[in-house]
Formats: structure tokens, sequence, C-alpha cells
């Protein structure tokens, strides 16, 4: 059977290793899945951006779309006429994917979805934006509760972070640290100094370097996204008994560079 592609038609969901069980990861609003079989109000199959297996939901998902914008705000709302006191939408985080009519429809400062909806077109950017530094996407995150299998602004995990923070940049990313480690450019030798971008990994956990003594990173001893410097980071997770970290790695550029 050839998997048939949806989109994500809720704001959020999550990604179950089994119908019903825990998160493994999420996705957003107008991502791609591509189902294999449905079952019990449940979908099988992988996420369209980096093929990750797993169930979704079935109430989740609807016909597929061609994303023309993505949410550029932390957050927003949806809503069902061009009139911010306007009531019953909903909200979007930020990254989240909608196919918006012609730039023509827009009005009164909102952009028309074509699923009837609107947007204010402040906090939208056309789909083929990216973003030139990953750092910079990953403040966006700063403050963000820690969340296990997390993917969104509603909550996120370390590996999630990362992974948003690359793709947003046009760099191809896994969505999982131990995978990351192994895919993500090259690795930086002892000899190498830390450099804004740089990928520090411990087993198990993953954080994006701001610069040669800082990071940026979600982790459970915070429970949130923060800023840490990296000694002090390093030495935390030794003294948790999470050990030194593994290796350090530098993303390449969307053009191959590094």
């Amino acid at each position: 059977m050839t998997p048939e592609l949806h989109a994500v038609v809720a704001p959020l969901t999550d990604l179950c290793g089994r119908p019903g069980g825990p998160r493994e990861r999420q996705l957003l609003h107008g991502e791609g899945f591509l189902v294999e079989r449905t079952r019990n109000g449940w979908a099988l199959g992988e996420t369209a951006k980096d093929g990750y297996p797993g169930h979704v939901a079935l109430a989740d998902l609807g016909p597929p779309i061609l994303p023309t914008h993505r949410i550029a705000a932390p957050a927003t709302h949806v809503y069902p006429a061009p009139d911010m006191k306007s009531g019953g939408g909903h909200a979007l985080p930020f990254a989240a994917l909608v196919e918006a009519i012609p730039e023509e429809t827009k009005g009164n400062g909102f952009v028309a979805l074509t699923n009837g909806s609107f947007i204010p077109a402040r906090h939208l950017a056309p789909v083929e934006h990216l973003y030139v530094d990953p750092v910079t996407v990953a403040e966006m995150f700063l403050g963000t509760p820690y969340l296990w299998g997390g993917n969104s602004i509603w909550g996120i995990d370390c590996s999630g972070l990362v992974q948003a923070a690359l793709l947003l940049c046009g760099m191809e990313c896994p969505a999982d640290s131990h995978l990351q480690e192994k895919a993500v450019g090259r690795e930086i030798g002892d000899d190498e100094p830390t450099e804004r971008g740089d990928l520090l990994f411990w087993k198990g956990h993953v954080a994006i370097a701001a610069d040669d003594s800082t990071l940026i990173h979600a982790n459970a001893h915070h429970m949130a996204v923060v800023r840490e410097p990296i000694e002090s980071a390093i030495i935390r997770i030794a003294d948790q008994g999470d050990g030194f970290p593994t290796s350090r790695r530098r993303p390449g550029r969307p053009d191959g560079g590094c």
C-alpha cells in the first residue's frame, strides 16, 4: 500500500510509538504525515519532514495542503473573520504551516487562509523564507517549558529545539539527539574553539552554543529552555550523574559550507 499524505489540522498533535501510548515527538499544524494504514481512530505512518515513524490521532489529520506561510511570531490566534474582536478562533504555535489565499485578499491587517479563517499578517512569513542563524531561532524558544518529546513553543525538549533551529535555517536535521550526533555537520576537534551555532552532545542530550562560553538548551533541570554558561552546564550535568560531553559538532550551511 502506498502511503497517503495527510496534513495536521489540529494546532499540534502527538506522535506516539503505539496508539494511545507515550509521546515520542510532535507535529505542528500544516505538517505532512504519510499514512500507511488506519485503525481504531489512529493513523500509522511517518512524518514527511524527517521520516519519523509512529501513530497520530486520526481526528488531528486532514487533506494535504500546499503551505504558503509559516507562523513567524511565538504564537498567533486564528480568527473566523478579519477582525481582532471576532471570537471562536484558536491559537497556532511558532513555525506552524498554513495555506493562504493570494496576497491581494489581505485586508484590515489580516491574511485569509484557504480554510476560511484569518491570521494577522504581521505574524506570518512566506514558507520559503529561511532564517540565517540557528541561534536566533533557538532564542525564540527561551522560557519555553521543557516537555519530553515536545516540538513547539508550548513545550519542547533538547533535540526538538535543535531540530527546529536547524530546519528553519534550511539545514537537514533528524529528530533525536543520538541521530543528530551522527548526522549533523562535522565533528569538531579538541583543538578547535567553540563557536556560535555549534552543537554540544551528551548521552541523551544536546545543546546549541550561543557563543564560546554560553549555550542554549531545553533541559529537565530548569524545566525550560534557558541560557547557561557552558562550563557550569558541563559540571552540573556531570555532578547529576549524566557524564561529560561526548562530542561537539558544527552544522553545515545549506550551501554545503561550515
